[in-house]
This record gives structure tokens, sequence and C-alpha cells, in this order.
């Protein structure tokens, strides 16, 4: 078991590495566990000594578990197998699920999976939002503020995710597959 003082050590590391890998300032991750910012920054020079309220504050405003947060140095490594991957059904025919499981802050990730003749509706975003979608099997046609785009195998199309759109797999016969990958615009920028 740790000493209480490596601890605090590696609390502060794990803090600053996971903060960081989401993009993350102090301020932002203290207003969204709802504790003072001057909270953080004891918890990232090892000099805080937090609540368990505090902890499970901040390991849920960074999506980690709190052990994780407090672990020793090793291999930060994490295998999801398929069925632990959430998974949601969209439009009609169409299955989502993220293609990174942990939280990325302004962007979202999802693999979509186009049963044969799939089709839905995007959801409208903040302008500036981009919005890029990879087809990677089959055929799925895109609608972007009524224009049509084709794409296979391979293609990439990249449009502003603020206008109207839909995916359809127009091939009644082939499921489809593709990755979409939306870059929120930040409200008030």
């Amino acid at each position: 078991m740790d000493k209480p003082e490596l601890v605090a050590e590696h609390l502060a590391r794990n803090l600053v590495a996971f903060r960081q890998v989401r993009n993350l300032t102090q301020g932002a991750l203290a207003k969204s566990a709802d504790v003072p910012r001057s909270t953080i920054a004891n918890l990232e020079s090892s000099n805080g000594n937090p609540s368990l309220t505090v902890l499970v504050k901040v390991a849920n405003a960074l999506d980690v578990p709190l052990d994780e947060l407090l672990a020793s140095p090793r291999a930060k490594v994490r295998k999801w197998a398929r069925d632990e991957l959430a998974t949601q059904s969209a439009g009609r025919g169409i299955t989502i699920r993220s293609l990174i499981p942990e939280r990325v802050p302004d962007e979202v990730l999802n693999v979509m999976d186009f049963a044969p003749g799939a089709s839905m509706r995007g959801s409208p975003h903040l302008p500036g939002t981009r919005e890029f979608f990879t087809c990677l099997s089959g055929n799925v046609t895109i609608f972007v503020a009524g224009d049509r785009f084709d794409l296979t195998a391979g293609d990439v199309l990249a449009f502003p995710g603020n206008v109207p759109h839909s995916y359809r797999n127009t091939d009644t016969n082939k499921a489809a597959q593709g990755v979409s990958a939306v870059l929120f615009a930040r409200a008030g920028v």
C-alpha cells in the first residue's frame, strides 16, 4: 500500500495528465466539478487534502474511475470488450457507438452501422461546428443543405454541422459503415 504522501503525488500527476488529455484548464475542470479553481491547483501541486466528495466530483468531471485518479504509476491501458460499449439506435436501421469510450471535450467520434436501406436525419449544431464522415464500407449518401454527396469506402465528406443534413444507405441489399467526427464550436466564441 502507498504512503499518504505518495498518493498525493499520484493524484497530482494523474490529475494533470487527465486534464491535459481532455484539453481542460484548471478553471474549466473546477467549473465542471463544481469546486473552486484553487482546489484543483492545490491537488495538482500535491498540497491538497481533499475530501472524498471532492475526489468523486473531480473524477466524475474527468469521467474516470476514482481508482485511476489515485493510482500509482503504471501503463494507462484499458480494454473494452465489444459488449461493454454502449450502442444506440438512430433513424431507421442505424446503430451508433462511440469510437472512443472515454469523454473527449468538444468532439464526438462515432461508428455508424447502416442496415440495408437505413437512413437518419442529423442533428443541427451551433454555427462553426464541423462534421467529417468517413465511409468505411458500402455506400453512404449524405444530403447537406439539399445537396447530395455519394460516398464509397475510403471517401471522406466534411461539412458545416449547423446546416440540415441526413445520412442514407441507398443500397437495399448490403450494409454500410462509417465514422462520424463532430468538432463542436464553442458557444460565445
